[in-house]
């Protein structure tokens, strides 16, 4: 099992039932009320900037993008970055986030958002947010709120309230 042949893919309308499967083992019931969940209630993630890490037809991972503001200013939301336990390790979390980051500069996304370990984002360029710039809806260890700039510069002078873009809220 040292030799796997994955296929990082953009995340398809028939993924999302395997995609949850995938969420309840690795993260179980107490996901729904992380403050990152709060905000996917209000606003469905975008497919072309979400993939998903298969090995044949098995899904082994997957990463979701999602609109939000941070006061008036658009960002995307990472998360949730999942991997199935027996392929942890072997670069697949890292490869759905070069991908995911890379989608969302090609489309023009500026800023993306995350809450999460540093030492582990910070590989790819995450950087902890300083403290009092933003907001998080919920309680938030300031720790882990990491922010990647996909455009130089373009979390200068950003601060405020995360939020859903209201703008593609369910109807």
């Amino acid at each position: 099992m040292n030799d796997l042949s994955i296929t990082i893919r953009p995340e398809a309308a028939g993924d999302a039932q395997a995609i949850e499967r995938l969420h309840e083992r690795t993260f179980g019931p107490g996901r729904f009320v992380l403050s990152a969940y709060r905000i996917r209630e209000h606003v469905d993630h975008l497919l072309d900037v979400s993939f998903t890490a298969r090995i044949g037809t098995l899904l082994v991972g997957s990463v979701r993008q999602l609109p939000v503001t941070i006061g008036e200013t658009p960002a995307l939301l990472l998360g949730p970055l999942t991997v199935e336990p027996p392929f942890r390790s072997r670069g697949i979390g890292r490869m759905l986030m070069e991908r995911a980051l890379d989608e969302a500069r090609d489309k023009g996304h500026r800023i993306v958002l995350l809450v999460g370990d540093e030492p582990y984002y910070s590989r790819v360029g995450f950087k902890l947010v300083p403290k009092g710039r933003i907001t998080m809806p919920g309680p938030v260890d300031a720790a882990r709120v990491l922010v990647f700039e996909l455009a130089v510069g373009a979390f200068e002078g950003v601060s405020g309230t995360v939020a859903p873009d209201w703008n593609k809220a369910r109807g």
